[in-house]
């Protein structure tokens, strides 16, 4: 087995450790604002589609863990088929207990997708892709399934190149106090620990916009949140894209 295989298996381990405390350790740790991060992001993204909106929306949410996006999709969206795909299958017993009977769950990874190319309306990916070994492999993945004109939603958290006194404070507290924190709630120090080193080893904001738009997607949003710990970019795939 490969290093990044390795690797990537010890990740969902991780998140199969952590899963029964996810949902209330995210709430305490960002203080509440991942819910409207999350809103804010399903809002902007609909609005693109807003001349399909009457009709079935195919959304695909991509290490979808515990549900709480998707939960959002089917707050701004009618009739819409919504799938939640995670490799983890912890947190996708949790999505279970959250989500409504109608919505299809599959145990799967972001780089390989059994879904038909050019199939879907909307894919979103929330505070997943960091925790994708093989990052290019998902993002061509992306590229594939969607329709031209479709829209892609990451959230996630990136990092900086030149940091100003919020953004070290912010920092400070992701190395040093989130660690601490949601190793006391989720009784798993190192998935905590590893979070900061994830973002540390992650694209800039830029650095992902620059991807993107070699895929051949338009980037309709970027954005970064408070003390630039979270970045949202929503980008819609221009016909004939590479892919």
């Amino acid at each position: 087995m490969s290093n990044d295989s390795n690797k990537q298996d010890n990740i969902v381990s991780m998140f199969d450790d952590i899963a029964k405390n996810y949902d209330i350790a995210n709430r305490i740790l960002s203080l509440g604002v991942d819910t409207r991060w999350r809103k804010e992001a399903c809002s902007k993204a609909i609005k693109l589609l807003q001349h399909k909106a009457e009709s079935n929306l195919q959304i695909v949410d991509v290490a979808c863990g515990t549900g709480d996006m998707i939960l959002n999709w089917l707050r701004y969206t009618n009739n819409a088929n919504i799938t939640g795909i995670d490799p983890s299958i912890n947190m996708l017993n949790i999505a279970k207990e959250k989500l409504p009977k109608d919505i299809m769950l599959i145990k799967g990874e972001a780089k390989k997708l059994d879904i038909p190319s050019k199939s879907i309306d909307l894919l979103s990916i929330a505070y997943g892709l960091r925790n994708v070994v093989d990052m290019d492999m998902a993002l061509n993945e992306f590229t594939r399934v969607l329709k031209n004109g479709g829209v892609l939603v990451i959230l996630e958290f990136t990092k900086k190149d030149k940091q100003n006194i919020i953004d070290i404070i912010a920092s400070f507290y992701t190395r040093k106090i989130l660690p601490l924190l949601g190793g006391l709630i989720s009784k798993n120090y190192k998935a905590y620990k590893y979070l900061p080193n994830s973002v540390n080893d992650f694209l800039t904001l830029e650095e992902l916009e620059s991807k993107l738009k070699n895929l051949g997607f338009n980037i309709s949003v970027k954005k970064r949140y408070i003390a630039n710990l979270c970045s949202l970019i929503i980008a819609q795939k221009i016909p004939n894209a590479n892919l």
